[in-house]
């Protein structure tokens, strides 16, 4: 699980991109509009699967989660977003996503998503925060 324990600390989305994007909106994660994740800070912890997001956009929700992740047998992300004082495990909905073109500073989550009555990719960009 070496694409996991490369995956802790602090990210930040830098883009949020998908076929489109100038025309339709994304709800992402059932949230926000995907352009609010733009600026989006995410913490994550390899060692209990756990962590945070906040989502900081000026004109957007403010929304801030604790988060279980974790990288499945078949190499995919899978996120929860988990409301406080909810235990993870009655959390029944999550998200399943590609992890693609992972460094040390940045890596992408890829997430299927239905524009117009088909399936796209929509892309996140995460950027390492020092």
């Amino acid at each position: 699980k070496s694409s996991q324990v490369a995956i802790k600390g602090d990210w930040k989305i830098t883009n949020v991109s998908y076929p489109g994007s100038d025309y339709i909106a994304v709800n992402s994660f059932q949230i926000a509009d995907s352009k609010c994740f733009v600026g989006s800070t995410w913490h994550f912890i390899s060692n209990n699967n756990k962590g945070d997001m906040s989502l900081t956009k000026s004109d957007c929700p403010n929304f801030s989660s604790p988060i279980v992740w974790s990288i499945n047998k078949d190499g995919l992300f899978v996120l929860k977003i988990v409301e406080a004082g909810v235990k993870s495990k009655t959390v029944t909905q999550g998200y399943l996503l590609t992890v693609a073109n992972q460094t040390e500073a940045s890596f992408q989550l890829i997430d299927k998503i239905d524009v117009g009555g088909q399936k796209k990719d929509i892309t996140y960009q995460f950027e390492k925060i020092n």
